[in-house]
């Protein structure tokens, strides 16, 4: 099989194709549910969503919710659900869960609790909310006489109004339960309020059963006739604008994966710094450290990389390939001790722990990789980086395979931090002659024991010699 390129050389393979995404939407005349959703029954629990699948649902949510004005009706939510594989519940907890724009205000607080509602219990709020304000302007109507007939044409708009939301219902069920309660709530508070008015009515507790049943027969039957006429009424039927939902939610992947791109990232941090800061002075302090810096800056676009972030004493790389990031990494390693012997003013040498992960990421559109500071293969490189040993290099397996010579290259150690394996570049030491002395000289080279020519050993000075003579 042909490796896949990227930036001219082997790359990682980057998940979540495109295929993958139209594979499971389905996109034809009847929706497919993904598969994942109907492995599960009762009892039985619903496989754990992956990683890949929650970044991708809170990715097009966030994108969808903001083509939306800001919230996700029903529909959308499902079509998330269904373009992500992920249940519809967990889709609606997460988008909840988004972090928005804050706005002041008591409406504004409704609203967001509202919209948060199941599309059923939308449907039941409402319904309580009319009855009880059609309630309250028949009241009023009997009690002012209504000569300009105010109240009345009020109280025949809220009810037009209630018997809509009814009509509009998800389903047949939700459509009677609406209706049912819009009925009992409306005769529960023109009761009430008649007697705060003290209107001059009679009303029987047994009137409270026809309103209740009519409200529901009255419901279910709305819900029928508006359900067969709706594309005479000019209303989308639910099947079709969810799979417009699914469409806009392809496009919108498709863009999503304009920034997608495959990265390693160097993970560096300097080992014990705040015991090296302890006692020095504060302007070689500052001076050491911009220097190493402005080093590990150098070293990366030497190997073709840059920096992507820094954070206190740690830095972060960024590389277009691993074999880029592990040959800047035994370079900054090496090239440390220069630094120490040469640039360090604080008397203390400094120490690096390093680490390198490979990984996909998802740039926005016409920004760049710096821009990037939530990915999950930064967060790995960093963990790597703890646990790699002082003036070591560790290399994840992701990266390391596409290092030339594959892991064992790098070395025969392991360690491993958030369930990713590494292996250990250690720089190898010189190995000591154990007081043997030198080595012998070679054949035919004069002996250190008699001097060379030109010396004059009795007179104790030194004569030189012309290589023309």
């Amino acid at each position: 099989m042909p490796q896949r390129k990227f930036n001219g050389a082997r790359r990682p393979p980057v998940v979540q194709s495109r295929d993958r995404l139209k594979g499971c939407l389905g996109l034809s005349a009847r929706a497919v549910p993904c598969r994942r959703l109907l492995k599960t029954g009762i009892g039985e629990p619903a496989d754990a969503p992956s990683e890949d699948s929650v970044r991708q649902m809170l990715l097009l949510a966030e994108q969808l919710r903001v083509e939306h004005g800001g919230e996700l009706d029903d529909a959308a939510i499902l079509a998330v659900s269904e373009a992500c594989c992920l249940p519809q519940e967990y889709v609606r907890l997460a988008v909840n869960r988004l972090p928005k724009e804050r706005k002041g205000g008591l409406w504004h607080r409704i609203r967001n609790a509202f919209l948060a509602l199941d599309t059923g219990d939308r449907r039941y709020v409402i319904s309580g909310a009319l009855s009880a304000v059609a309630g309250l302007a028949n009241s009023l109507a009997h009690y002012t006489g209504d000569r300009y007939g105010l109240f009345g044409t009020l109280s025949i708009l809220i009810v037009g109004t209630g018997l809509w939301n009814v009509a509009v219902s998800p389903n047949a069920r939700t459509a009677a339960f609406a209706g049912g309660l819009f009925g009992l709530l409306f005769f529960v508070a023109r009761s009430a309020f008649a007697m705060v008015l003290q209107l001059p009515l009679t009303i029987e507790a047994a009137q409270l059963v026809p309103y209740l049943f009519g409200g529901a027969l009255g419901g279910l039957a709305l819900f029928k006739i508006v359900d067969r006429n709706r594309a005479r009424l000019g209303l989308e039927d639910p099947q079709q604008e969810r799979e417009r939902l699914l469409r806009q939610l392809v496009d919108l992947q498709e863009k999503l994966r304009e920034g997608e791109q495959s990265m390693t990232f160097l993970s560096l941090d300097v080992v014990g710094s705040t015991k090296m800061k302890e006692g020095a002075d504060p302007l070689s302090l500052e001076f050491t450290f911009r220097e190493y810096h402005k080093f590990v800056e150098m070293a990366a676009r030497r190997f073709g990389g840059r920096v992507h972030s820094t954070a206190g004493d740690g830095v972060t790389c960024a590389f277009p390939h691993p074999q880029q990031a592990f040959q800047a990494a035994r370079f900054i390693q090496a090239g440390i001790v220069e630094l120490n012997t040469f640039r360090n003013k604080i008397g203390v040498p400094i120490r690096l722990r390093a680490a390198i992960h490979s990984g996909t990421v998802v740039a926005p559109p016409g920004q760049d990789i710096s821009k990037i500071s939530f990915a999950h293969v930064i967060d790995i490189a960093a963990h790597l980086q703890k646990a790699s040993p002082v003036g070591g290099i560790a290399v994840s397996v992701d990266a390391a395979r596409y290092i030339a010579g594959g892991g064992a290259s790098v070395g025969t150690d392991i360690v491993e931090a958030q369930s990713v394996r590494a292996f250990v570049w250690q720089p190898r030491a010189v190995p000591a002659t154990g007081g043997q002395g030198p080595p012998p000289l070679p054949a035919g080279a004069p002996s250190l024991a008699s001097p060379p020519p030109g010396f004059d050993l009795g007179v104790g000075e030194s004569k030189s010699v012309d290589p023309l003579e």
